[in-house]
């Protein structure tokens, strides 16, 4: 027993002595924080657990059945250290790297689905608005069993989104696991083009507007005051229902910016971190499209991230009413960084705050008025003709669309419609006041 160790030590001594100078040089990389720098303890390396570590790779290339070279266990080593940190953070090779950098700029080749690890299990977090995955009727919180023939339980996030995107036209199979249903669901879909558009407007009746945002892009604050102008272009608004359901957050600044569209004062959300270039308080500013609309914010469990800074600073603020089911409960900040060779990090950095001091992570934004998804169901006997229903009737100036169109459009969506409700009642309440 000890020749044998005698011969496996000398090589983990050596990729020691060439791993610690590495380590060092390393260290400088990353400021160590203000109130950590009276503790010796911070700065000192773990040369046993350094040392153990060597050993551990030394007896994996010696004896695992299949040999495997230097570079995919120090690899798989990196991204075990990133993927046992938090479900967000990852070591990104150049492929991945590449994908996350299309996946940004709001075209790539997949399904359109925003995924994520909860509880060590693929979690679609939200569909994204008309794409195959949105049509084919996948929802957020099903958990995906298997991606075509690849069972799911030992991938990681980045192989997983590797998996489903793929050539426009081609097909995929996922198996999901979906709350309340006993057997899988089983979706074949075909890839295409994603294409985000992020902003939707409509009016749903004269003077109640809606406004869907489906993600949070560069220029979509942008697009959501462009969106109010027009919606008031005939009339001032009488309220305006603003949708964030099933909406994966993006950019931080357009989450801001939306926020802004509505508040002229005050703080929208700001971040903490370890490092002092974390913090960051974002304000809104005086110019206001929306200021005194009435609102209602729709929210769900796909809602997250962006969605939820929001939907948090617009409820603490009281300047909207939030309506629907609990959002995801992602609060925490990724900085993407690049490597020298090509390949990335994307590390968790801050934890997002709404402006009273709440946090987002693992909590998620509570509704005022919780409204569960549904649909209603109208009886042949109760439904009746009306001159809107009638096939070339005289539209009058300014109607959205007809009677049967939105009757459907709100039977359909439960919650629409009861938020639609809400800014009525609103808006009785303030004249009877006024």
């Amino acid at each position: 027993m000890s020749s044998r160790l005698v011969r496996l030590l000398p090589a983990p001594r050596r990729l020691l002595a060439a791993l610690l100078p590495m380590t060092l040089l390393a260290l400088p990389l990353m400021p160590v924080p203000a109130d950590a720098q009276d503790e010796p303890a911070v700065n000192e390396l773990p040369l046993e657990d350094i040392q153990t570590f060597a050993e551990v790779f030394e007896r994996i290339k010696r004896a695992y059945v299949e040999e495997v070279d230097d570079s995919t266990l120090l690899r798989n080593a990196m991204r075990g250290m990133l993927s046992e940190l938090d479900p967000h953070s990852a070591y990104l090779d150049s492929e991945e790297f590449q994908s996350l950098r299309e996946s940004t700029e709001g075209e790539f080749g997949g399904i359109g689905i925003e995924v994520g690890l909860e509880e060590g299990r693929l979690t679609v977090i939200t569909p994204i608005d008309d794409t195959p995955a949105s049509r084919a009727g996948v929802q957020a919180r099903d958990i995906i069993l298997a991606i075509d023939d690849t069972p799911t339980e030992r991938l990681s996030l980045q192989e997983a989104v590797t998996l489903m995107r793929g050539e426009p036209g081609s097909e995929i199979h996922l198996t999901l696991q979906r709350s309340g249903v006993e057997a899988p669901v089983e979706v074949t879909l075909t890839r295409e083009i994603i294409r985000t558009e992020s902003v939707r407007s409509e009016l749903l009746e004269p003077g109640y507007g809606y406004l869907r945002v489906s993600q949070f892009q560069n220029r979509t604050g942008d697009q959501v005051n462009d969106a109010i102008r027009q919606l008031e272009r005939n009339a001032p608004l009488q309220g305006l229902i603003l949708d964030l359901r099933n909406n994966p957050g993006g950019v931080l600044q357009a989450a801001v910016a939306v926020a802004d569209a509505f508040l002229d004062s005050g703080l929208v959300v700001y971040t903490e971190g370890r490092l002092p270039d974390t913090e960051m308080r974002f304000s809104a500013s005086r110019e206001t499209a929306a200021p005194d609309v009435p609102l209602v914010v729709l929210i769900n469990g796909g809602s997250a991230s962006a969605a939820e800074i929001v939907a948090g600073a617009l409820q603490d603020q009281r300047r909207g009413v939030i309506m629907g089911t609990e959002s995801f409960g992602k609060g925490s900040v990724q900085q993407v960084l690049p490597l020298g060779n090509g390949e990335g990090l994307k590390l968790t950095t801050a934890l997002y705050y709404t402006p009273n001091g709440r946090s987002i992570q693992a909590l998620g934004i509570e509704p005022d008025v919780t409204v569960v998804r549904g649909r209603i169901e109208v009886t042949e006997s109760s439904r009746q003709l009306r001159e809107a229903d009638l096939e070339g009737h005289l539209r009058s100036s300014g109607e959205p669309r007809t009677s049967s169109e939105r009757s459907a459009r709100l039977r359909e969506d439960y919650q629409l419609g009861e938020a639609l409700n809400l800014l009525k009642a609103l808006n009785v309440l303030e004249r009877r006041q006024g």
